[in-house]
């Protein structure tokens, strides 16, 4: 699809801290958009329609994978997340950055999907500093903990078909990283 060169995927393992660098980057470069996703959950109070999700019945959001309007979906704690085709597809046509922060699975989906788009995969540090971040937020148990670690592991090794990979020491600095490698894309990419 025409336009292809203009969609960044970001992912990385939980505790790398790949929504804040995107939010640091976003703050800074406006002119670069972040999807927003659609959810099955009900919304959380101070939560918008179309702001911070795109909230739909079960119905709704299985009529929109029927129909193939959702790019990358995954089901967590029973509902569903996804990404509407018209959320990337629309920017696209446009010739405005695009960015999807998604998990590894959903990242080979729509690398699949749209060859011409750009993945980049962050690295914490190391794995000492990956475990300090995930028991610092003070949100999960010592099970969970241990299997996000072990996961980390996993995508970290399968970050090998990432086009780009950032290492995540200093929000700023990622986040400048991630810029460099956006424009440098931008400027030498190749619509497909």
């Amino acid at each position: 699809m025409k336009g292809e060169k203009y969609l960044f995927v970001v992912s990385g393992p939980s505790g790398t801290g790949k929504d804040t660098v995107v939010a640091n980057l976003l703050k800074k470069h406006p002119e670069i958009q972040h999807t927003v996703s659609a959810t099955t959950r009900p919304p959380r109070e101070g939560e918008k329609d179309g702001i911070n999700y795109h909230f739909m019945t079960r119905t709704d959001f299985e009529k929109h994978l029927a129909e193939d309007q959702i790019v990358e979906h995954t089901q967590y704690c029973g509902n569903y997340y996804g990404t509407l085709r018209s959320e990337i597809e629309g920017r696209m046509a446009l010739g405005i950055p695009v960015i999807l922060v998604i998990e590894v699975e959903g990242a080979g989906n729509i690398k699949r999907m749209y060859p011409g788009a750009t993945t980049i995969f962050v690295l914490p540090p190391d794995m000492e500093e990956l475990e300090r971040r995930l028991r610092n937020r003070g949100t999960e148990n010592e099970e969970t903990i241990q299997r996000r670690l072990k996961r980390a592991e996993t995508e970290i090794a399968n970050s090998v078909d990432y086009d780009e990979h950032v290492v995540n020491v200093q929000v700023e600095t990622c986040a400048d990283s991630l810029y460099s490698i956006i424009q440098f894309r931008l400027k030498h990419g190749k619509d497909e």
